[in-house]
């Protein structure tokens, strides 16, 4: 039995759930109990805080965990990254008073920050040579500079709408962030297996993302200009039709020039273009 340990709430929380799902890995979400076993795989699911995780992946509480990237260089933990999952994208940024005049980094020189990345802000200031004073706060940096407990901020980014909320303004980017698969490097083998079989089911989810499953009919006097249109995986599958001078076309076409391909399709004659989003794609 393989254990994961996932954040019990948020964006981050919401994400991996559906990543379960689209592996179709059975489990629970019930926010009241802490430990859950997949119904229908050699699974169970450990929900702790987000800034357990590391360190409970490293200590072998559990096996692997699901943190946003962030939380995983601040915690410096020894445990490997098993995979970058792509979702849960955001940023740490510096940020300050919208009525302030920033001329550079510089400003920060002898400055107050709030944060809760004490170690990465710490890391981010020794490179670029400024010495400030860093304030430590566990939840709502955002109202720091407000309150007159800081002069700027680190701290998570994704819309920027808190900042704006809080009449302050990005200013520097110090890391960007997403979710990540973390392991524990002293995982036995037959956990190392069980693993591999539910990374092969999150290839499987990744590969038919943004994808479309199309189907068309074509003429056959213009098959092979279609052909050289289409970027499919390797090459289309073609089907005879009743009428002979027709034929079945099948594909996948990624959704970023899906409407530019279509269109061409359509400008070379292609009827009946039947399109059907891809739940998993095995390659």
């Amino acid at each position: 039995m393989l254990r994961i340990a996932v954040q019990s709430k948020g964006r981050l929380f919401e994400d991996t759930m559906n990543l379960l799902a689209e592996a179709d890995i059975k489990v629970s979400a019930s926010k009241r109990t802490l430990l859950v076993q997949s119904s229908n795989f050699p699974l169970e699911v450990l929900y702790l805080r987000d800034d357990d995780i590391p360190q409970s992946v490293a200590g072998g509480v559990a096996d692997i965990g699901v943190v946003g990237e962030n939380e995983y260089v601040e915690r410096h933990e020894d445990a490997d990254v098993v995979q970058r999952l792509g979702f849960s994208k955001c940023r740490l940024s510096l940020a300050i008073p919208k009525s302030v005049d920033y001329p550079g980094i510089e400003w920060f020189n002898g400055k107050k920050i709030a944060t809760s990345y004490p170690f990465i802000l710490r890391k981010f200031l020794e490179e670029k040579g400024i010495v400030a004073d860093i304030h430590v706060i566990t939840g709502s940096v955002e109202i720091s500079p407000g309150i007159g407990l800081a002069d700027g901020i680190l701290d998570i980014v994704s819309s920027g709408s808190t900042l704006i909320s809080n009449n302050l303004r990005e200013v520097e980017v110090v890391m960007k962030s997403e979710a990540l698969l973390i392991g524990n490097r002293q995982m036995s083998q037959e956990k190392r297996e069980i693993l591999q079989q539910m990374l092969f089911r999150f290839e499987a989810v990744r590969q038919a993302e943004d994808k479309k499953y199309v189907r068309m009919n074509a003429p056959k006097a213009k098959l092979q200009d279609i052909i050289e249109v289409l970027p499919g995986l390797k090459s289309p599958t073609i089907i005879p039709l009743a009428d002979d001078d027709w034929c079945s076309v099948h594909t996948v076409l990624d959704q970023k020039r899906f409407w530019e391909i279509i269109g061409k399709l359509k400008e070379l004659g292609a009827q009946g273009i039947l399109v059907t989003p891809i739940e998993k794609m095995i390659l």
